[in-house]
């Protein structure tokens, strides 16, 4: 059965010879993923197949007449280990995997309810459902063969810390020299604590409300309902996830002060997953530092750059001037 590539995956995967190569091999690809698990496509004519940033999502049914879903991704760096996180987690928590193939970066999943994600919940549930699957996310090493693929993040720390300047600069210091230095000082604060103490876990390094699922047949926003997707996976502090939640929905904070409805956000998310909140703030601002560099070197992603300085400069206690108020930035 052919399958239409979404328009917008199209789209993204168009501006490069080698994304356009990938593109040209997805629907083998597919089909490759049909012979191996045994699997057939179960849409209905007029239902486009899933997709996100990083590739195309398929529900299928398997031979005994169970549902899943089949997922190909782009070949990125920061996602290559996201089996053998699902590996650990094993269900609970997040997706559980049932089989994949490396090589072709292919995934056969638990079947979750794609129209139901925690991003279209009341902001108090939101939070707790939230801090509910992190809880269960934040799992300690052991001494399973998967936990040698998971990234260390005061590794990735390091690297912020020396790659971070040199971006800024030949990006012409797109802000302050100030955020800059605060976001290095977490880098090198935070990254020799990782290497110092024992507090790493397993970390969802995009654990936001669209990466969160809830369970085929479940109507309410009960905790146990829900599961993570699409991580990428990290061994280290569990403070790192909270930043996606953070710079997600900021329509929901209030118009007048929405700092302190930032600063309100980033203490009953840390209370609702039993997290630290001042290691939660560095590690936010670090993050959306880095953020913000990524989105400097792009050409249409204006309101996301701003977006990440506002919620970086508030969480640093400073303002940027002129930046715009931040329910005008919640456009994902």
């Amino acid at each position: 059965m052919s399958i239409p590539i979404p328009e917008d995956l199209q789209r993204r995967y168009s501006n490069t010879a080698e994304r356009r190569a990938w593109l040209s091999r997805l629907p083998q690809l597919l089909d490759n993923a049909y012979a191996r698990w045994a699997v057939q496509p179960d849409l209905s004519d007029d239902q486009p197949a899933w997709n996100g940033f990083s590739g195309i999502a398929l529900p299928v049914k398997t031979q005994d007449g169970g549902q899943a879903v089949l997922k190909i991704s782009y070949p990125y760096d920061d996602i290559r280990h996201e089996p053998d996180t699902l590996r650990l987690w094993a269900g609970n928590g997040a997706v559980r995997l049932l089989d994949s193939d490396a090589a072709e970066r292919a995934m056969l999943l638990e079947r979750l309810d794609a129209d139901r994600w925690l991003q279209a919940a009341p902001m108090d549930q939101a939070i707790e459902v939230w801090g509910a699957v992190l809880r269960k996310l934040s799992i300690l090493p052991d001494d399973r063969p998967s936990w040698r693929q998971i990234p260390a993040l005061a590794e990735q720390a390091e690297r912020w810390n020396d790659e971070l300047p040199y971006r800024w600069k030949e990006l012409a210091e797109p802000f302050p020299r100030w955020l800059l230095e605060t976001a290095l000082e977490v880098c090198q604060t935070r990254g020799a604590v990782g290497r110092r103490e024992n507090r790493d876990v397993l970390v969802h390094g995009d654990l936001h409300g669209m990466n969160i699922l809830a369970r085929l047949g479940s109507t309410e926003w009960h905790a146990e309902d829900f599961l993570a997707i699409d991580p990428q996976g990290l061994l280290g502090e569990a403070e790192f996830a909270v930043a996606p939640m953070l710079d997600n929905r900021l329509v929901d904070l209030p118009e007048r002060n929405p700092e302190l409805g930032l600063l309100d956000r980033l203490n009953r998310l840390c209370e609702s997953a039993g997290l630290d909140v001042e290691i939660a703030r560095q590690w936010t601002i670090a993050r959306e530092v880095e953020d913000a560099l990524w989105y400097a070197a792009k050409v249409d992603h204006h309101d996301d750059l701003h977006r990440s300085l506002w919620v970086a400069s508030t969480l640093a206690g400073r303002s940027i001037p002129d930046l715009p108020h931040p329910h005008l930035l919640d456009k994902r």
